[in-house]
């Protein structure tokens, strides 16, 4: 303590003069030898005044520490008094800690044949607060329940205030403001352990404490009109004192109730401050070991959630499976005796369920066809908002009813069936979107009722549950999809592949050795039926490649069923087909070694198949109407259909032409075929003519590249699909009347969906048809054909025929417009 000094002339009869610090300190040496010397004369009350007089006529500057001492030891008041007033809360603190270290002595007890971690020693006013929530951290490590801290902390006060018992009352997680379970340093099992106990109907005194967050205290016989007079006479209890038990945020955790007998002293002021104090760092470790345990409860969540992600996303399962799986998770979740899920059937406004039941127990009952596999399990139908899951696939609500037989929801009859009583449930729902797609239900917890806690977790539960059932119907849906890709696929390829009797017409009739005029760019395709056309397919295949490396049959086969897969449209039917691959045998045949072996074979087998399926209809039509096709291919639609439909019939038996190519050659083949068939959609001639065009221009296009190779390939594919225009005026007027014939359907087909075609494919408007092409031949036909005959000169029949035939059209336009 700090040493104090007196002004002179203080006057007060019944108080020492004003006091104030000394600025030297206690421990000095002159100091401690000054105050021997002042230290003879008693103070007391009786000689009071002689000592102030002698003050006064000595001229005392200062008193010594041991007359301040015996003043102190016989006015206690006083000291109180000044030590309140005057003295910092912290100061007073740093002396406790001081002497309790210093007068502390460890000891063992042993009271009512307990032993406690947190009591070794019995705790004193001054007790070391520090110390003890270091063994409160240290008790939290060993067992971090909320519980075990307000056990042990209700026992360091128990002993701190001399109390003879204790009962500490805890609040339901629910209801903050009710008590639910009682422990008691009466009740304790053989680890000294407590056991819980219901709350009784006398706990008056702790539950007014819950209400009001007040401390109370209470001696038997004090009258007080809050309870009733005799409220401890029915007890050994003589004097109590309860103290509520908070968080650091004002919530209430328990409530403590201290009490004494008969031969103990009633609780005072004193009394509560200990506990007081001690409860604040309480709190505060209650808090902590509440988020300690909230973190594991979260990780072993995190655990079980992520067991059940594995278990239902990794494997592709069933739909009765995976109801299963959810059920036992759910089960194990929230530790139920048993599990049920319902499915909602939006169409029939019912829930249905064909695994009624999952439960641990051999008390579950099997219907008749669960017990014969034979049969499929039946199937539990019925309304929504009929029963306890009814009602929350209908509203959308969690319900957790801790009595079923008390709630009116409940159908008691297949309770009645099985035999088996259920007391508790917990019924969720599983949402997806924002719609009920199910409803999981469980039985009976094991140990209590459905809590809050199992609520929140099953809610997280039930997330994955939605998403799991959502993937599994899609499974489903992608399944059953695949199998109905897999029916009608035999379908088309028995209706649109050839038959074994047409391949034997076509050895019988055998194949040309020599075909007159064939390679001419003049050659007709309106001259010849169907049947002669694939025969000459066959001949130019076989004049170009031989069959060193092709098998004759395969080759046969391969060009009847493309033959069947071009539709009976008026324009891109198989005599287009069949055209446009005669136009580029004749550019093959003619200019001579330009083009690789595999790439002769990519280009004649790309324009043999470049419109195959082709639905009388251009990309942009697909693309407005919202087709299929348009929804899988978004850019170059039908060309990209029409090489999936070339691989397709690759792919069937007997018609893989390509079989004796290597690995390598078969890959590099595929990928030409595909860039050669691409090449045909007109969207991609006019960046590939920039592009040609710059090269020739700027004396930069070699041979010895492959992407100015791929160039030429292109713009000869679009050279052959528009050759019709460099053919002949007679087969060009042919060619141009079912290109119209085409375009007219297809105009009828956007003016029944309410949209104005083009003038150029309106029936209305027949006298657009000289304009048409006359702007179709100038901006696209001509500039094709010059490119390709600037790179491959042997082209230029093609060109100068395209020219005639534009003089022509160019007359017919200048009569329309007189």
């Amino acid at each position: 303590m700090k040493i104090w000094t007196a002004k002179i002339g203080a006057t007060s009869p019944s108080l020492p003069v004003k006091w104030k610090p000394h600025s030297k300190s206690v421990h000095g040496k002159t100091e401690r030898h000054r105050r021997k010397q002042h230290s003879k004369n008693k103070v007391g009350p009786q000689n009071e005044d002689a000592f102030n007089n002698r003050i006064q006529s000595n001229h005392d500057p200062e008193i010594t520490a041991q007359q301040v001492k015996k003043y102190l030891q016989a006015n206690p008041d006083f000291l109180d008094g000044f030590v309140m007033d005057e003295i910092q809360l912290e100061q007073l603190e740093r002396w406790m800690i001081r002497k309790t270290q210093r007068t502390r002595k460890v000891t063992q007890t042993e009271k009512n044949g307990r032993k406690t971690s947190l009591s070794r020693w019995k705790f004193c006013v001054h007790a070391d607060k520090r110390q003890m929530l270091q063994d409160l951290i240290h008790s939290l490590q060993l067992r971090p329940t909320k519980m075990h801290v307000l056990w042990e902390l209700a026992n360091c006060i128990c002993s701190a205030v001399n109390a003879d018992g204790f009962r500490l009352y805890l609040t339901d997680a629910t209801e903050a403001e009710s008590l639910h379970l009682c422990l008691s340093n009466s009740f304790i099992d053989e680890n000294g352990d407590p056991k819980p106990l219901q709350i009784k109907s006398d706990a008056i005194l702790p539950n007014y404490v819950a209400k009001v967050r007040e401390n109370l205290r209470l001696s038997r016989g004090d009258v007080d009109h809050r309870f009733p007079r005799d409220l401890l006479d029915r007890s050994e209890m003589a004097h109590v004192m309860c103290q509520p038990i908070v968080y650091p945020d004002g919530s209430l955790v328990a409530v403590l109730e201290l009490w004494r007998r008969d031969c103990g002293a009633p609780f005072y002021e004193e009394d509560e401050e200990i506990g007081c104090s001690y409860l604040v760092w309480g709190g505060i470790a209650i808090h902590y070991a509440h988020l300690n345990l909230v973190g594991l409860k979260q990780r072993k969540l995190n655990d079980f959630l992520l067991a059940v992600v594995k278990s239902i996303f990794q494997d592709m399962v069933s739909m009765e499976m995976l109801v299963s799986k959810i059920m036992n998770f759910a089960q194990r979740l929230v530790d139920a005796d048993r599990a049920s899920l319902f499915l909602v059937d939006s169409k029939s406004k019912e829930l249905y369920a064909t695994i009624f039941d999952v439960g641990c127990d051999s008390k579950a009952t099997k219907t008749e066809n669960e017990t014969d596999p034979s049969k499929a399990p039946n199937e539990i139908r019925f309304p929504l908002g009929t029963g306890i899951a009814g009602q929350v696939a209908l509203t959308g609500e969690v319900l957790n009813i801790v009595d079923a037989y008390a709630d009116t929801r409940f159908n008691r009859s297949i309770d009645q069936l099985t035999g088996y009583k259920t007391e508790s449930i917990l019924c969720m729902p599983i949402f997806i979107r924002g719609s009920v797609i199910g409803v999981v239900q469980m039985v009976n917890k094991r140990t209590g009722c459905f809590n809050k806690e199992d609520e929140e977790a099953f809610e997280m539960f039930a997330v994955y549950c939605g998403l799991a059932l959502h993937h599994a119907k899609l499974y489903d849906k992608i399944r059953r999809s695949e199998q109905k890709y897999r029916v009608a696929l035999e379908v088309l390829s028995y209706h649109n592949t050839c038959t074994d009797a047409e391949v034997e017409q076509c050895l019988e009739v055998g194949i040309p050795q020599k075909i007159p005029g064939v390679d001419s760019y003049d050659f007709s395709p309106f001259d010849i039926d169907d049947h002669q056309k694939a025969l000459y397919s066959v001949f130019m295949f076989k004049d170009l490649f031989g069959l060193g490396r092709f098998d004759q049959n395969s080759i046969i086969r391969f060009t009847l069923t493309v033959k069947k897969n071009y539709r009976r449209v008026p324009y891109h039917n198989w005599t287009h087909g069949f055209s446009v691959a005669n136009t580029m045998y004749s550019i093959i045949k003619n200019c001579g070694a330009v083009f690789r072996p595999n790439e002769c074979l990519a280009l004649f087998i790309g324009s043999l198949c470049h419109d195959l399926d082709h639905r009388g209809k251009n990309n942009k039509f697909m693309l407005d109407t919202e087709a299929p096709l348009a929804a899988i291919y978004s850019t170059s639609t039908m060309e990209h259909h029409h090489f999936n439909q070339t691989v397709t019939i690759l792919q069937q038996e007997g018609h893989n032409i390509f079989a004796k190519l290597n690995s390598s050659e078969y890959k590099q083949v595929l990928s030409l075929i595909k860039h050669c068939i691409l090449a045909t959609d007109l969207a991609l001639f006019f960046p590939n003519k920039a592009k040609l065009t710059n090269l020739v221009d700027e004396e930069k296009f070699s041979w010895t590249i492959s992407e100015h190779r791929m160039l030429i390939q292109a713009i000869a594919m679009t050279g052959a699909d528009l050759s019709a225009s460099a053919k002949p005026w007679e087969v060009q007027t042919e060619t141009v009347k079912v290109i119209f014939a085409e375009f007219y359907d297809q105009g009828d087909e956007e003016k029944k969906a309410g949209r104005k075609p083009i003038p150029m494919m309106d029936r209305d408007q027949p006298d657009q048809q000289a304009a048409s092409q006359l702007g179709f031949l100038t901006g696209i036909c001509v500039p094709c054909y010059t490119l390709l005959h600037r790179l491959i000169p042997e082209t230029k029949p093609m060109l100068n025929m395209c020219n005639e035939n534009l003089k022509t059209w160019q007359k017919i336009a200048n009569e329309n417009a007189k």
